[in-house]
């Protein structure tokens, strides 16, 4: 007949008593198949230890075992019970994902607006990493000029291809221009800013190719590729 979770928990501290220690395994053997979360195993191990069972990776030598004090605890059963009353109430709430889930985001701090910063700085040196590495290779500079020259015949909008050109020796002045969750901007400050967006977006839709100077543009790829010759 299979054994309950008390009975299964009382008897592995029993054990332990009589014994002086535990292993790992015996640990492993004698849980609960309910208890599965790492913190909740860790829990038991360390309650385990609270009443001077040690918990080892492998059972101690025979000379040690002389040594050690190797009689049965009266309380041993009792123990045992108190040590899966702190538990048993988890079993089943632990395991339940969604719970566990945002049992954890709960240990997680929101996010700074210095942590915004951090990101988006790290975000931007990502993209600059791929872009450098993009420009140097051939296939990559022979697409740019071949769209470039279908924008020059009027068959593609500037903007669709060109968003901008960095400067190597601007100072970098970067800030978040998205907030994600946890921010700590107020909701009504968000509401604006979408407001704003909406407003905006007919007139930057039709503003796009005046975004960029044709000239500029035509200057700096022509300069480009004349480097790549």
């Amino acid at each position: 007949m299979e054994q309950n979770p008390q009975s299964q928990l009382k008897l592995l501290v029993t054990r332990g008593k009589e014994q002086g220690y535990l292993t790992y395994a015996e640990v492993n053997d004698h849980l609960p198949e309910d208890i599965v979360d790492s913190d909740q195993i860790e829990d038991i191990i360390q309650m385990i230890n609270d009443m001077g069972i040690q918990v080892m990776e492998e059972a101690p030598d025979a000379d040690d075992l002389m040594l050690a004090e190797n009689t049965a605890d009266e309380d041993a059963a009792e123990a045992a019970a108190q040590v899966l009353s702190s538990v048993e109430s988890e079993i089943g709430r632990t395991t339940d994902p969604v719970r566990m889930y945002m049992r954890e985001m709960g240990t997680v701090e929101l996010l700074t607006r210095e942590g915004e910063i951090d990101i988006a700085k790290r975000i931007e040196d990502g993209i600059n990493q791929v872009q450098c590495s993009v420009a140097e290779y051939p296939e990559a500079i022979t697409y740019l000029l071949e769209q470039y020259d279908r924008v020059e015949a009027e068959e593609a909008r500037l903007s669709d291809l060109i968003t901008g050109f960095v400067d190597p020796n601007a100072e970098e002045d970067l800030a978040p221009t998205a907030t994600h969750v946890g921010s700590e901007l107020s909701q009504e400050d968000l509401d604006d800013d979408e407001d704003e967006d909406e407003e905006d977006g007919d007139d930057d839709s039709a503003d796009d190719d005046n975004s960029i100077d044709p000239e500029l543009a035509r200057e700096n790829l022509r300069n480009y590729a004349l480097s790549t010759l």
